[in-house]
């Protein structure tokens, strides 16, 4: 059965030029993309989407990274997106990822780390929700 999940191709993949490299990893592996949209975000949704972080002392440099730029929202559906789409993301921190991710591949950072990705159908419902109401 097919799963959705949530991702976000954050400020600096996008400055970077990197949203055709990591959209056609998730599209070779045969995820499909439900939504997308390329935007910018506050500081409130920031908040919202990162809201289990919001009382953390490394969270304020993370909501600053993540309201510095545009970035790309896109819902990904295929069978275990969830789990398929966090390997192929590879691990938070890129200086530890493994090569062949996209981490692994393109950061070098723990912070600006390309990309975000659900860790559970309950934060896939919820963020899902929250950047693409329609879809709720």
């Amino acid at each position: 059965m097919a799963q959705r999940t949530l991702v976000l191709i954050k400020p600096d993949a996008v400055r970077r030029g990197l949203v055709g490299e990591v959209l056609s990893r998730f599209e070779a592996k045969g995820l499909s993309i439900v939504a997308m949209e390329h935007r910018s975000i506050d500081a409130a949704q920031a908040d919202a989407h990162y809201a289990e972080h919001t009382e953390q002392p490394w969270y304020p440099p993370l909501r600053e990274f993540a309201v510095s730029g545009p970035l790309v929202s896109l819902v990904l559906e295929g069978d275990e997106a969830i789990a398929v789409v966090r390997l192929l993301n590879g691990a938070t921190d890129g200086r530890q990822a493994a090569p062949g991710t996209i981490r692994g591949d393109l950061s070098l950072s723990n912070r600006e780390n390309l990309v975000h990705a659900s860790d559970s159908e309950e934060s896939a419902t919820r963020e899902i929700a929250l950047w693409f109401p329609e879809l709720s």
